[in-house]
Order: structure tokens, then sequence, then C-alpha cells
């Protein structure tokens, strides 16, 4: 972490010394607002408190996923639910990321970021403690919409929140954001089946315990709910008159722009069905259900190390496109596993599969690198997050159709493999060193 932190302040420093003396004496003026006496201590004191709210939402943005996962069968058996609704049931996150993430920036103008992330952990609680006990498969999807829109915009806030408080160490931040996130994941995946054997054998409770964390995750927020945002008013009006002076950037203009959302959206399509039906695979292959929870705990856990390490190998290389073909070459091997012998090298191909689903920070990284202004980073962010969801959505869908209509895995797993093909390929062409500001206006 300390290496992390290094790193950051090593390339602040290069920035200013890169700066004209105007622009470093605009910098200065802009990060030395006048502070009131005993601002600093109460800075101190919100500072740490965004930190504590950071990491147990941050805990909070997978579980509702994974531990449904682990437990898919028996919501199934209990719901009377057929493989088509499981599958629409497992493609409901990308939907709602979709749908309401877009909601996310005019509420936090509206309301304030804090206050949207404590609602947003609210409605995590309330859908996650009232989705197994609702009955009917209706009322089980409807709950898990509102758990998932907490979700969504959480999502799209924690950056928003983590480049307000810590600018200046937004690469250890999220990198500690990151850690909780796939910790979160994991461990969802990995306990949900045996606190559901201590809980008595209920789906219902095993589901429903998830609840208490998100409920914690509310409590950081409450003190921060009136924060507006903390840019000094110099600063907001530097950033207003920059803003309107930028030019609005054709994104749709830009095959770079289409490249990156569409690999977005096939390393969700790959994460959403690994998340919703790798432990069926598992299970149907003769794996004991808490082995196969551990299994995608594991592949989920890949994302710890190698969310700090994808991104710094990234920005050192000139065309990311290489490391979009090591990952994908990792998925189909993967797939290749599980098609051929999904029980005897599971914890191969689990790993394997967790490589592979690291295609989610290169591609946060490389929406960073394509673009040359803030704005531009933005408005890149949304549009391949956005459309991104939007492809992702029929996947877990069409995985559930095809194991119901073979009877087997062989389809599903063959499409799976089959759409790490393309994902390579647009990953290529996102990976090339060019902006998406030269190919609009080229355009």
């Amino acid at each position: 972490m300390m290496c992390v932190m290094a790193s950051e302040e090593t390339r602040t420093v290069e920035t200013r010394t890169a700066m004209s003396p105007t622009e470093r004496g605009t910098a200065a003026a802009a990060s030395t607002p006048e502070t009131p006496p005993g601002a600093g201590r109460t800075r101190a004191w919100a500072t740490r408190l965004v930190v504590v709210g950071i990491m147990l939402s941050a805990l909070n943005l997978r579980p509702a996923i994974t531990s449904l996962g682990a437990l898919l069968e028996e919501v199934r058996d209990g719901l009377g639910m057929s493989g088509g609704v499981a599958g629409l049931l497992t493609s409901v996150p990308p939907l709602c990321f979709a749908v309401f993430g877009v909601t996310a920036p005019r509420l936090a103008r509206r309301f304030g970021p804090s206050a949207v992330v404590c609602a947003g952990m609210a409605a995590i609680a309330a859908g996650l403690l009232i989705r197994p006990y609702v009955g009917g498969t209706a009322g089980f999807l409807a709950a898990s919409a509102l758990a998932l829109m907490g979700i969504a915009v959480s999502n799209v806030l924690m950056p928003v929140i983590v480049k307000r408080w810590f600018p200046d160490r937004v690469g250890s931040m999220t990198g500690l954001y990151s850690m909780a996130l796939a910790l979160g994941t994991s461990l969802a995946a990995a306990v949900t089946v045996p606190l559901t054997d201590a809980l008595g054998g209920s789906w219902q409770s095993g589901l429903a315990v998830w609840a208490s964390i998100a409920a914690a995750a509310v409590l950081p927020w409450l003190p921060l709910v009136r924060d507006r945002g903390d840019a000094p008013a110099q600063q907001r009006e530097q950033a207003r008159g920059t803003a309107e002076q930028q030019a609005p950037l054709r994104i749709t203009r830009s095959r770079t722009a289409w490249a990156l959302a569409v690999f977005f959206g096939l390393q969700a399509t790959a994460a959403y069905i690994t998340m919703g039906w790798m432990p069926q695979i598992f299970r149907d292959a003769g794996v004991p259900a808490g082995t196969a929870g551990v299994l995608l705990a594991v592949t989920m856990v890949m994302g710890v190390p190698l969310a700090f390490v994808i991104p710094r190998v990234a920005t050192r290389l000139p065309h990311q496109g290489p490391i979009a073909l090591v990952l994908g070459v990792c998925g189909l091997a993967g797939y290749a596993g599980l098609y051929v012998a999904p029980a005897g090298g599971a914890w191969a191909w689990a790993l394997l599969l967790g490589v592979s689903n690291c295609a989610f920070p290169l591609a946060l990284t490389m929406v960073g690198m394509r673009a040359r202004s803030g704005p531009g980073v933005a408005q890149l962010s949304a549009f391949a997050q956005s459309t991104g969801y939007l492809i992702s959505i029929p996947g877990p869908l069409l995985v559930g159709v095809l194991y119901q209509h073979s009877g087997g895995w062989g389809l599903p797993i063959a499409l799976m493999a089959g759409l790490m093909v393309p994902q390579i390929l647009v990953g290529l062409l996102a990976g090339r060193d060019r902006t998406v500001e030269d190919e609009a206006a080229a355009a």
C-alpha cells in the first residue's frame, strides 16, 4: 500500500513540475483556500468518517449478487423459478446499473454525493432484508431491484467522493476501494452457504443476513448527509469556467469510445455470468455446494491483488491491447476447462476465470487514458459504462435459456467462450494510443 501511495505522490510531483509557472500559481491558489479556525480539526474528523464510509460501502456493492449465486438452486426451488426466469434474475444487476446509474450525477447535484450514497446503502439494506420473505418471484425481483438501485448510484458516486475528499491520493484510495469491493464479493460467495447451514438451512436467512452489513454502512454517512461538496468557492468558480469553455465532445464519433463501450459490456457480461451461474455449473458437476461457493470466492478474490497491478502496468505501456489479449486467453482456457473437466480441475478453472474477470480494472484504466481532459474522461466514462451495461444485459438471461433447453452446460459454456473472442478484438482496438477528442474532431 505504501508503494501505491508513494507512486501517487511521485506522479503528483511530476505533474506539478511539468506545469508552467502560471499553472502552478493557479493550482496553488485553488488548493489553498482560506481555512477558518477549527476547520482543520473538523475536516480531519470528517475525512476519517469518509474513509470508513467508503470501505463499508464498497463491501456492500456485490454481496447482493454473489450471495444469490451461491444459493440460486435453493431460491429457484423455493420460488418455483424456471431456468429462463433465473436467467432474467441474473440479468437484473446490469439492467439496474445502466438505468439507475444514469440518475446518480443529477441526484448528487441536488442532494450531495454523501446523502445519495447514504440513501443507497439504506436501499441495499431494505432490499436485502425483505426480498427473501416477500413470497413469489415478482416480489423477489422487485426487492432485488431496490437493492441494486442502491448499488448502482453508489457505484457511480464512489469515484466522485474519492476525488473530492482525497484529490492527492486518488490512486491509493481507489486501490483500497477496489480491494474492499473484491473482498465483499468473494466473502459473500464463500460464506453464504456455511452461514445458511448455521442458521438452520433456510435460504431466506442466508440471504437476509447480508442486510446487516449494509445497515452498518449507513451509519458513517449520516453525519455527512448535509455535505454538498467541500471544494472552496474559488475552485468551484474555476471549474465552472473551465466547463463552460469546454466544447461539447461528440463521443459517438469516436471509434475508440465505441470499442471501450463494447469491451466494458463484454467483460461485464462475463462477470455477471460468472457471479450468477458458476456455482451452479460446479454443483451440477458434482461439486458440493459449500465448495462451489468457495470456488466462486477464489475467482472473485483474484481482483484484490490484480486491481493494484493491472492499472500500474497498463499506464506504463503505450498499447494496452496485450493485456486484454492475456486476460482473454485466460478466459478461453478457463471455459475450455469447465467444458472438459468441470470438477476435476475446478480450482484451476476458478483461478483462470478470476484472472480473466480482471478486465474490469483494465477497462477503467483505459477510460482514463483515452481522453485528455477531465470533462472528456467523465463523458467517456459515462458513455462506456452506460452503453456497456446495456450490452451486458442479454448474456446471463441467454445462458439460463440455453441451460434450460439443452439440459446441460455445453452450449452455455460455448457461448461464454465465444464472447471472449470479440472481447479480445475490441480490447486491442481500445488499447491503441489515441484519444477520443482527436477522433471526434477528425470525424
